[in-house]
């Protein structure tokens, strides 16, 4: 296997939209590419991606816990003229304990983020560079799905299965020969969501997890992939394939490519969506919340067909 190092530097996109780019590889959707997306809906049909932000979620506790909804009115004892009664509410959650995007100040080493910003710039105020809000003009495109867990003929694949670019290789030729391309968004499904809807365990969720080998990254450098998304939580085989990196994936997709991510997708109405009319590509949006100086975003991304 190529030396981390090395490997990261080759597959490097810092400079290459610029010194002062805090977007990444999200630039690699054109507006060219997004037209053409858009001729991808046909009929109107709406999936709604993400998982409810709610208290029975995956989070087992610890650094990050499920959302807290309270309710700051419900119009009791209210006594306004006319009859007037109003209901409001508020939410305390991690930013990313859901579906969301991982920004790309949320993940770095050797004391740079992306495009070479210190990694001081991340600060108790917020990251001051690569914040989640460099997205605002939100994150669309033609969406491609690979059931990496279908090609294998299962449910879900089994926690620490190493996804890779072969993989990815033959799910394209599984479902027709989809291309997946410049400006995509790229997700792929392990299958993850379903056994925790089936098990309902948060702990075996957030444990050891299919995902994505270090092969891949390489992969989706080639191809200009504008993001990647899936339904586990870490994109990445967990545990990692070198116990001596810790999640080189993130490492080198964030820090190094400039990639946005997308985790904790449920794609499982959607995948039987394909699998039934033999149609894997669609246009999806999934804009984050313009959190200032946010290193991540809860999302409820869509793809329309």
């Amino acid at each position: 296997m190529e030396d981390f190092a090395a490997l990261a530097k080759r597959l490097s996109n810092w400079g290459r939209w610029g010194k002062d780019d805090e977007r990444g590889t999200t630039n690699l959707i054109t507006p060219e590419r997004l037209v053409a997306a858009a001729q991808l809906v046909k009929q109107g049909r709406i999936f709604d991606l993400g998982i409810p932000f709610a208290a029975d979620g995956p989070q087992p506790g610890g650094p990050r816990v499920n959302p807290v909804h309270l309710m700051s009115a419900t119009g009791a004892n209210q006594d306004f003229p006319g009859g007037f009664r109003y209901a409001d509410d508020y939410v305390f959650m991690p930013l990313q304990s859901a579906t969301q995007w991982d920004g790309l100040a949320h993940v770095y080493y050797g004391d740079r983020l992306y495009n070479g910003f210190p990694a001081s710039d991340v600060t108790p105020n917020g990251a001051l560079h690569d914040a989640i809000d460099k997205q605002a003009k939100g994150i669309a495109g033609r969406g491609v799905l690979l059931d990496v867990a279908a090609l294998a003929g299962v449910p879900w694949l089994a926690a620490g299965t190493v996804i890779r670019p072969a993989d990815l290789e033959a799910a394209m030729r599984r479902q027709g020969g989809v291309a997946v391309g410049p400006g995509d968004i790229l997700l792929f499904r392990t299958g993850w969501r379903r056994m925790y809807l089936e098990r309902k365990n948060a702990a075996e969720f957030m444990g050891p997890e299919p995902g994505l080998g270090i092969a891949c990254c390489e992969w989706l450098r080639e191809r200009d992939v504008a993001a990647v998304c899936s339904d586990n939580y870490a994109i990445e085989v967990i545990p990692n394939e070198d116990p001596n990196v810790m999640m080189p994936v993130h490492m080198i997709l964030i820090r190094d490519m400039g990639m946005t991510l997308g985790e904790i997708f449920d794609l499982e109405e959607l995948a039987a969506d394909c699998e039934a009319d033999g149609v894997w590509d669609f246009f999806f949006t999934a804009p984050p919340l313009k959190v200032t100086r946010a290193v991540g975003s809860p999302i409820n991304p869509l793809a329309i067909k």
